[in-house]
């Protein structure tokens, strides 16, 4: 790199770098990742001016655009990268309730990871319903699933209340088995 090109870039570094890392702390979450941004940034610029026949026509143009392609692009590897973390956070409760996040969250919408993960895990509890006796299923999958109450549900059916509570305890029992099972093979993974 020639002199005049290298005082080139350090003049534009200094003239920029203030706007810049404004510009990228407003749009990603952490100080370091803005920090490595904009060194990816002036990065790209150092590349292009000692490789480019044709000299940048509007830096300021270019240089935020560089950094919106590489906010872009940090988002989708970060989304791409982040898996939950499935803590075994104490018992059936807390698997039943990472699994619960995993299929419902809308947070982990985005991932193919967690798309994996939920199919895995429908597909999962379909199989876990299909053990269930005819009786234990249709009182779990119509409070659960359907959303009806259990007077409701005694009514229509005219099965007691207690008969019903008990239909769906032993389905929650089974279910919560497999569940956990599945559980444990996607932490040890």
């Amino acid at each position: 790199m020639t002199k005049s090109k290298h005082d080139e870039i350090e003049k534009l570094v200094t003239e920029y770098q203030p706007q810049l890392k404004s510009f990228i702390k407003k749009r990603v979450a952490r100080y370091e990742e803005a920090e490595d941004i904009l060194q990816d940034v002036f990065y790209q610029l150092v590349k292009t001016i000692n490789t480019a026949m044709n000299p940048i026509d509007h830096v300021a143009a270019w240089l935020y655009r560089v950094a919106h392609n590489a906010i872009i692009n940090h988002g989708k590897k970060k989304r791409e990268e982040s898996m939950p973390v499935l803590q075994n956070s104490g018992g059936d409760d807390g698997v039943m309730k990472d699994i619960s996040d995993i299929m419902f969250n809308n947070e982990f919408s985005s991932s193919p990871e967690i798309e994996y993960l939920r199919s895995l895990v429908w597909d999962e509890l379909e199989i876990a319903l299909s053990e269930l006796s005819p009786q234990q299923r249709e009182v779990f999958e119509l409070t659960e699933l359907e959303g009806i109450s259990m007077k409701e549900i005694s009514q229509i059916t005219g099965i007691s209340v207690n008969t019903l509570l008990s239909r769906k305890h032993y389905a929650v029992l089974h279910l919560r088995k497999r569940m956990r099972e599945l559980y444990d093979d996607v932490v040890s993974q």
